[in-house]
């Protein structure tokens, strides 16, 4: 097994170059980073369907499988890009979603489709859309945005500095609360100035993350939505660094830098081991 391994600003993807098909147990014991490598996902090239140039399945952390993620979605297009010879722009495919990528020797960028808040469509049970509505976790009430990329999402708006609030104790309590039949990922948001964004990050199977794409997706739509900012490119500040998102009529850009890290090889014992 040959895996590629790159971050977006901090949060970390392997590639799946070669090897067995992945499984839920396998891509754990690979993002396990103790005995592991170590990642916040696994990016497993597929065969691509009619729809799409490319394909991927999306593994996070605890063996689930996400829809969409922005930031290993450019890992897996730069990849393709340097090492497979795909080219500047080109369409890949996630199953329940196609995006359009373009990469540069600087940036790359996926147009996310767009926002929804429709809550059948996120999913999210309730009977209007959740806009700044109330929600209970650990006796304490929480105004949160519902909002979906293509993946599910709960945004929570704050005048006081992010980290003043025990947020990772909340967005653990909300990624899994009954009102989010998929489970969610979590953003709480801080707005810094026009066209400027603080967040921080509760991912969905993975727990706090140093960056997302979609995250910052989320958030900046979110933000459009309520009236916190104004449609156009919206910087989204990390603990990792900053994101570009660029909320319009037509759709979601995101952008941003990816950084290689490694190449390596699994030892044949513990691939051995893990396969049963």
């Amino acid at each position: 097994m040959k895996l590629y391994k790159a971050h977006g600003l901090g949060n970390d993807y392997l590639v799946l170059e070669e090897g067995p098909r992945l499984s839920s147990a396998l891509a754990m014991a690979l993002c396990d980073r103790f005995r592991g490598i170590g990642a916040d996902g696994v990016l497993e090239p597929l065969p691509p369907d009619q729809n799409a140039d490319y394909a991927v399945r999306i593994w996070n952390p605890d063996g689930s499988v996400a829809e969409k993620s922005g930031n290993g979605l450019r890992i897996f297009a730069r990849w393709l890009s340097a090492e497979r010879g795909a080219g500047s722009r080109f369409t890949v495919s996630t199953g329940p979603c196609t995006v359009t990528c373009r990469v540069t020797d600087e940036l790359i960028s996926i147009d996310m489709g767009q926002a929804t808040f429709e809550p059948a469509e996120i999913p999210v049970l309730a009977r209007e859309p959740l806009i700044d509505g109330d929600i209970a976790v650990e006796n304490q009430v929480l105004r949160v945005t519902a909002v979906g990329i293509g993946n599910p999402h709960c945004v929570s708006f704050w005048e006081e500095p992010l980290d003043t609030l025990p947020w990772r104790r909340w967005g653990a309590a909300l990624e899994r609360h009954a009102w989010f039949p998929n489970r969610t990922n979590v953003q709480f948001a801080r707005v810094l100035g026009a066209g400027r964004l603080e967040i921080r990050i509760w991912e969905r199977g993975a727990g706090e993350t140093q960056a997302s794409g979609s995250s910052s997706c989320a958030a900046a739509a979110a933000a459009v939505r309520t009236g916190r900012l104004a449609p156009g490119r919206i910087e989204v500040g990390m603990p990792g660094g900053t994101l570009w998102v660029t909320v319009a009529e037509h759709g979601i850009l995101l952008e941003g830098p990816v950084e290689p890290v490694a190449r390596c090889e699994m030892h044949p014992q513990w691939l051995a081991a893990r396969q049963g």
